[in-house]
């Protein structure tokens, strides 16, 4: 009798101890939920860089909404909608700015937590790139573009007890509306308008514009003229009317250093850069032709700026030049030279 009472158990006992493993895989899975909860809450917010005509040629340098809101310890994606090349650079207070070539030293990573001690920086990106950034302490952190140096933002990182004002919907609708407003902004007039000599040609032109957030601006990567015609022993001055974007007037095979001008370069009295050329097969190359960056009170007056770039043709023929910046962004023209 005894047997047969016993056998009854040691036949649920596998039953019973499957259903004890599983109990204690949902208890470790319910403690697992807690622990991750809060960590599930955190909003990941959203938000792109730059904005593009269908034609490439109207620029918008700016972070799409450049103010934003949010908790401490939430992250923001930023999605690069630009041909462009930006950066999303938060620097230490204090920083020297670093030129975009240089980045943070120290720190590469496809994304960072920042806390206001140390830079970091995305390097540069491209259309389609993202970058994230987690702000794991309250405060208000200054967001900017190594690259561009009017494009400027703000993020405030509330503690999680305050209430935000906005939801992800009204930095979207922000976003988009921003977009537009930049892309529809008539600058054709500016463009065409001639000055100081017959033979001129505007270099780009840009706005900038600013906000409780920073200042963005609109770039127009074109040139005024993209195919002017002229007489031998004629001289032409191009001239960039860009608050803050450079460009570059190149004839022949891009330099490997495209900051400084090439050695057939002269400076004229009045500061332009001058150069000569005797054939369609020659070279010349500008150098950057940007102007100068906006004095601040306290720090040393910056110089003028490069902004006009002249040079004379001596022998006729067809002469196609780029800015080497943005010669990708369609930026392209060209002289036909006559007897």
């Amino acid at each position: 009798m005894a047997t047969s009472c016993l056998h009854p158990f040691s036949e649920e006992s596998p039953r019973t101890s499957q259903l004890f493993g599983i109990l204690g895989k949902l208890h470790l899975l319910f403690l697992a939920v807690l622990v991750l909860f809060p960590q599930l809450l955190l909003a990941q917010w959203n938000a792109t860089i730059g904005a593009q005509s269908d034609d490439l040629g109207r620029q918008a340098l700016a972070f799409l909404p450049n103010e934003i809101w949010i908790h401490a310890g939430e992250s923001i994606t930023w999605t690069m909608a630009a041909n462009e090349g930006h950066t999303v650079t938060f620097l230490t207070s204090g920083q020297i700015r670093p030129p975009f070539t240089v980045e943070c030293p120290g720190f590469s990573a496809p994304s960072a937590i920042f806390d206001g001690s140390t830079c970091v920086t995305s390097g540069l990106l491209f259309q389609g790139d993202k970058f994230t950034v987690v702000f794991p302490v309250p405060g208000n952190f200054k967001l900017v573009c190594l690259v561009h140096e009017g494009m400027t933002g703000t993020i405030h990182v509330f503690d999680p007890s305050q209430s935000l004002p906005h939801d992800q919907a009204f930095y979207d609708r922000e976003a988009q509306r921003e977009s537009a407003d930049f892309l529809g902004v008539e600058v054709a007039g500016v463009m065409n308008h001639q000055h100081h000599l017959e033979n001129s040609v505007i270099a780009g032109h840009g706005e900038t514009v600013a906000n409780g957030g920073g200042s963005d601006s609109l770039s127009v990567m074109r040139f005024s003229d993209q195919g002017i015609t002229v007489h031998a022993g004629d001289t032409i001055e191009w001239t960039n009317d860009d608050p803050t974007t450079t460009h570059t007037i190149t004839f022949g095979p891009e330099p490997q250093d495209l900051v400084d001008p090439s050695s057939n370069v002269t400076v004229d009295a009045d500061g332009a850069r001058h150069g000569v050329l005797y054939s369609p097969s020659d070279a010349v190359h500008s150098g950057f032709i940007q102007a100068a960056p906006q004095d601040r009170t306290g720090l040393a007056q910056s110089p003028s700026g490069v902004t006009r770039f002249r040079l004379t043709f001596n022998k006729p023929g067809i002469y196609p030049y780029i800015c080497s910046l943005h010669d990708v962004l369609g930026m392209k023209g060209s002289v036909v030279v006559l007897p």
